[in-house]
């Protein structure tokens, strides 16, 4: 299958394929005009891979997940504890933009807009202890 091809079956741009290709992710055969050529194996390869970079996994967990996925005498623990520190991660993230949310929605509630030249919000970003905290209306 031609890189285009394949492109179509993973929903994966040209260009990252091509990339995985030139990392080692996923290396598809040089034919003799030096087109790449893929087959099922890697089809299947590059689809797990985009699902995985979908889950926001980095491309070495991605690998490492692939190289799980390969081994017949893997662990099922193993894959767990690289999904489980992934999860985790996502939640911390998830902790860190909600602190963020609050603090931003705090500055945006105390400014009072309209045509004056003093802004809460500025005052806030120079000095982030005088902005109040969000109200629960």
């Amino acid at each position: 299958m031609k890189i285009g091809e394949v492109a179509k079956a993973t929903g994966l741009t040209v260009k990252s394929i091509r990339y995985y290709h030139d990392i080692g992710l996923v290396t598809g055969q040089r034919n003799i005009n030096g087109y790449r050529e893929y087959n099922d194996a890697h089809v299947e390869a590059l689809s797990f891979i985009h699902h995985c970079r979908t889950l926001g996994f980095a491309l070495d967990d991605c690998r490492a997940l692939l190289d799980l996925k390969i081994n017949q005498a893997r662990h099922a623990k193993d894959v767990k504890a690289l999904a489980t520190q992934h999860l985790n991660a996502i939640s911390e993230k998830i902790t860190q933009l909600q602190i963020l949310e609050m603090q931003l929605s705090s500055l945006v509630h105390d400014c009072e807009g309209g045509e004056q030249p003093n802004c809460a919000i500025l005052t806030g970003l120079v000095n982030p202890n005088t902005s109040k905290k969000p109200s629960n209306q």
